[in-house]
């Protein structure tokens, strides 16, 4: 069997020139003899590695200098912690709380101190971002916290929130290195890779430098503090070397294609081939108000929990996989990353058109 057209929402398809190089350096990594997989993260080659993955990054995101890099384990789920661990000064924290991950990270800073929500899109189902350009901001808020792009449910800021000069902190995980973004606007960005970058196992974290200060709260761990990273350079400990190593390659096919801004025009073409077949579609329809609408995640429904089960189960036939939406909302979803080809995204409207005109009398 070839390679099928991958929906997942993450882990998520990487792109072939990448699987296939990292396949030729699998036994034997630049003349080393070994595999990135067995090298020491304390070897010269491994230095390169690391070293280079940072450099194409910031050439990418054209990151200020006053900012560190930092590669990190836990996923995006253990930063819900390290974020108010390390920036809670007066403990408090504003939240808008646009999906799960928004909500989860909110629950999680209630451990550590005052968490308010100060907008949510809960009461529509998330299907839309609300307005924040001018929201209930706390005097002595440390951070105001957003999911930037909601892989759920399939919205996206397209303006960012009026933090009233405080610090705004962004979880990017599922839109990370889609388009073009100015750091300076945020104190801290970050993202788990496995949806846009790399394999599972990172947590790519962006952050201000005087916000790595040693005054933590009290109990942080060590391997908690974003100074002790900052300082060794995510050398730390043993970082998730190889997944570094995938993210590396990644940074170079992007910017071997022309970097963000070539990225983002060929999402938006993406993109449209699939919302505007929704728009028009008799049978498929897609949840979010047209404004907030997701390059990377496309949420869409029926309406009929037994014609969605068919789809799924006839498009996996057809060699489309993980289209089936998150066990928390139902329906179908189709998360169209970086590395999904236009072509995939061609078959899949050609697929769809097929079973609506199939399904529909």
């Amino acid at each position: 069997m070839g390679r099928v057209y991958n929906f997942s929402a993450g882990p998520a398809v990487l792109p072939e020139e990448v699987l296939k190089e990292a396949a030729e350096e699998m036994l034997d990594y630049n003349g080393t003899g070994m595999s990135v997989m067995e090298m020491s993260h304390r070897s010269k080659a491994y230095e390169t590695i690391i070293k280079e993955a940072e450099q194409d990054l910031r050439d990418l995101m054209n990151i200020p200098d006053n900012y560190k890099v930092l590669f990190l384990q836990g996923g995006a789920s253990q930063q819900f912690a390290m974020i108010p661990m390390n920036l809670m000064k007066n403990k408090v924290a504003d939240f808008i709380i646009t999906g799960q991950w928004a909500k989860k990270a909110y629950q999680e800073a209630q451990i550590y101190g005052k968490a308010n929500a100060i907008a949510s899109s809960a009461d529509k189902t998330f299907s839309y971002i609300p307005d924040c350009s001018e929201l209930p901001i706390s005097e002595d808020a440390d951070y105001v916290y957003i999911c930037e792009n909601n892989t759920i449910y399939g919205t996206k800021f397209k303006q960012l929130p009026n933090t009233k000069g405080k610090t705004l902190v962004a979880d990017v995980s599922s839109c990370f290195l889609s388009e073009p973004v100015d750091v300076s606007k945020y104190g801290v960005i970050y993202g788990g890779v496995q949806k846009n970058v790399g394999p599972a196992g990172v947590v790519i974290v962006i952050i201000r430098e005087d916000l790595i200060t040693e005054d933590t709260l009290p109990g942080t761990p060590t391997m908690l503090k974003y100074k002790i990273h900052a300082e060794n350079e995510s050398l730390y400990n043993t970082p998730p070397a190889y997944g570094i190593y995938i993210c590396g390659k990644v940074f170079k096919w992007l910017k071997k294609l022309g970097g963000l801004s070539a990225m983002k025009e060929l999402n938006e073409k993406k993109a449209a081939i699939l919302y505007d077949f929704l728009d028009q579609s008799k049978l498929f329809k897609g949840t979010v108000v047209k404004e907030d609408r997701s390059l990377m995640n496309v949420p869409f429904i029926t309406g009929n929990d037994e014609i969605d089960a068919k789809f799924i189960k006839e498009a996996k036939a057809a060699g489309f996989e993980n289209l089936k939406g998150h066990r928390s909302v139902g329906g179908m979803r189709a998360s169209i990353y970086n590395a999904m080809p236009i072509k995939g995204v061609e078959k899949l409207v050609e697929f769809m058109k097929k079973f609506e005109e199939e399904n529909t009398k």
